[in-house]
């Protein structure tokens, strides 16, 4: 078995050494302290040195264990240390890996000192208070400012021998903070108020070391940056490159840990304590810029939303270990985790669920929630007419600028005016709101973009049958137009399903379009008419009934569909002479289309026989149909017989649609 000696002291340390307990390897970890021990993890193939080791020490360990690789990485600081690993893998022919850690970029207004000597100079020239996250060790030092028990804040680690130096140094007991980090830009905020600093002194720990954190703290509360410039560096490799020389010479295998984090509606407090625990053992943060603003605990941070951009990004960056992918609402209700998850097949995944702006919202409503029908209008385009008119509750996420103004004016243009919409801005957030009214009194109103709706509509239309009636429709003598009792044994015959992709060959006044439209109401219904007066027809019944997933369609066919996608589903109802052609077009783009066409002339019923025929169908029949409606005569009432009708239903390889 390999052997690996790793000299800790940074979190990049303290990652590898993690990263390495899971590995095939033996791994010795040299900490300076027993608390830099309590942080490692526990392993059978790990061991723990946790004390000071003079460089006569590090030489016979190195003797001792002949290790195969010795990785530096302590803090970029602590010069002393990384020399005397140095000079003992030399004297002991050992190979030497110094792992380092990126500078981060100084904010313009900070001042930068080359040590603690001239830290302390220039404080002697400034007012105001001080706070220290340089560390205990370095208390002595700044002990020399003029007014250090009166200016200073010291924040040192909560151990014992931190407490000591503060005394010696001679800080106030109510000037000490005895916090572990890592510190959230909340955090170092919090401090920087309480200790009403007007100088951050810190040391450049790079994003691991929560240097951005501290920046953006500072920032914020109008404190200034004093850095403690580097020790010059040996040469080295940065983590990512650390791992994948592991990977290749010592067989590691490194799969990082995704925590996709639901944060629901939005605001901190509306977190889970699980999303939060995820959030805080992450090195890095990917998500949306609102939602890193939400979760951001000083870790790394990466701006991003398409799922295959976040998914490179995490197996490109391995000086990253524990990723958290921040999402609203929860992870489950139209989010991206349905996208991304099959890209992450090469990590260790689990998804933190979250309060969904659903739940929120009919709690602020005080109502139920497992009747309401949902769907969503963020960011994807959806016809939401036809699920109001059917449900007497709709769940609607919207999202855009005036999102909601938008959807009450699309309702009440399609009849829909009357229906109650509960709107919610900015859920969870402290300038929530709740809106109530009819769609048609807030159309004129202005909403924020982070809103969702609850709609009520106390008269839906419950029927889901097909075969509305003719007077539905509106007609014109000159335009044809397929009957009732015709239409609904046509409808059945097509067996629609919600996300059908249908055809109407000439669709005439668009009765049996408009029906397809309303009951593929997750798919899409192509109407192709070539007469100029039924296609003006086709689109005023398009608007009577709302149906925005029908296009109306002007040519003839088959030339007209040749760029229309794919039908699962097709109508003929008037082919123009062209019926061979259609059948044709229709078959190549979709082998396994179902078919169902009608035919009252006997030239009509002979020519889908040889079609029939002729075309590989598995699945064939024909119906021949005789239609009688009551017409009044005088005192009585008579049947009366309308032209015959066949309809053919026409299939190859069964309901493959």
């Amino acid at each position: 078995m390999y052997k690996i000696c790793v000299f800790a002291g940074t979190t990049e340390g303290r990652e590898l050494i993690e990263f390495l307990s899971t590995q095939a390897v033996s791994v010795t970890a040299c900490v300076a302290t027993e608390y830099g021990e309590a942080l490692l993890p526990s392993a059978d193939n790990l061991t723990v040195s946790a004390r000071r080791l003079p460089v006569q020490e590090i030489i016979g360990m190195l003797q001792e264990n002949a290790f195969h690789l010795v990785i530096d990485a302590t803090h970029p600081y602590a010069a002393s240390i990384t020399r005397s690993i140095a000079a003992a893998c030399a004297q002991t022919g050992t190979e030497y890996l110094r792992l380092l850690r990126g500078a981060s970029s100084v904010p313009e207004d900070a001042v930068y000192v080359a040590d603690m000597a001239s830290a302390v100079s220039f404080l002697n020239t400034t007012e105001g208070n001080v706070l220290l996250t340089t560390g205990s060790k370095e208390l002595g030092t700044f002990s020399e400012m003029e007014d250090f028990g009166k200016r200073v804040y010291a924040r040192v680690l909560p151990m014992e021998a931190s407490l000591a130096s503060c005394r010696t140094a001679g800080v106030k007991p109510s000037h000490i903070i005895a916090m572990q980090g890592p510190f959230s830009r909340e955090m170092n905020e919090a401090i920087l108020r309480y200790s009403c600093a007007k100088w951050m002194v810190t040391k450049d720990g790079g994003d691991a070391g929560g240097f951005e954190a501290k920046a953006a703290a500072a920032r914020e509360t109008g404190a200034r940056m004093l850095v403690i410039g580097r020790p010059p560096q040996r040469e080295g490799v940065d983590f990512s490159q650390t791992v994948e020389m592991l990977c290749k010479r010592f067989g590691c295998v490194w799969r990082p840990q995704v925590s996709i984090v639901s944060l629901g509606p939005g605001s901190r407090g509306a977190m889970t304590a699980d999303a939060q625990a995820a959030i805080g053992r992450a090195d890095c943060l990917i998500g949306a810029g609102r939602m890193l603003d939400a979760a951001a605990a000083g870790q790394a941070r990466y701006s991003a939303i398409d799922p295959k951009a976040i998914a490179d990004y995490i197996l490109a960056h391995r000086e990253y270990r524990r990723f958290a992918v921040v999402m609203s609402g929860d992870a489950g209700f139209f989010s991206g985790a349905k996208k991304l998850l099959p890209l992450l097949k090469d990590c260790d995944t689990e998804v933190i669920p979250g309060v969904s702006s659903l739940v929120t919202l009919c709690a602020r409503l005080q109502t139920s929630y497992e009747d309401v029908y949902v769907t969503s209008l963020h960011g994807r385009a959806h016809n939401i007419i036809p699920d109001v008119r059917a449900n007497r509750r709709v769940f609607a996420l919207v999202g855009g600028e005036n999102g909601i103004g938008q959807l009450c004016t699309t309702l009440t243009q399609a009849g829909l005016g009357h229906v109650t919409v509960h709107v919610g801005q900015r859920l969870s957030y402290p300038d929530e709101k709740i809106t109530s009214g009819t769609a048609a009194e807030l159309a004129g109103g202005a909403y924020d973009s982070l809103s969702a709706a609850l709609i009520e509509n106390d008269t839906p239309d419950t029927v889901v049958t097909h075969g509305l009636p003719d007077t539905a429709f509106l007609r014109e003598e000159t335009v044809p137009m397929t009957k009732s009792e015709v239409r609904s044994v046509c409808l059945s015959k097509l067996r629609l399903t919600e996300n059908a992709v249908c055809w109407d060959v000439g669709a005439g006044t668009g009765s049996v379009a408009i029906e397809m439209a309303l009951q593929a109401k997750r798919g899409w219904v192509y109407a192709i008419e070539r007469k100029d007066a039924a296609g003006k027809l086709l689109e005023e019944n398009k608007s009577a009934f709302s149906a925005e997933n029908l296009t109306v369609v002007s040519g003839c066919a088959p030339e007209a569909c040749q760029g229309l996608p794919a039908p699962t589903h097709v109508f003929i109802g008037g082919s123009g002479g062209n019926l061979r052609q259609i059948l044709a077009l229709i078959l190549q783009k979709n082998p396994h289309a179902r078919i169902v066409a009608t035919a009252i002339t006997l030239e009509s019923i002979a020519e889908l026989t040889d079609c029939m025929k002729a075309f590989p169908f598995t699945e064939t029949e024909v119906v021949s149909m005789m239609i009688a409606r009551d017409r009044r005569a005088g005192a009585y009432h008579l049947m009366t017989g309308q032209n015959p009708i066949s309809i053919f239903t026409m299939q190859a390889g069964g309901d493959r649609v």
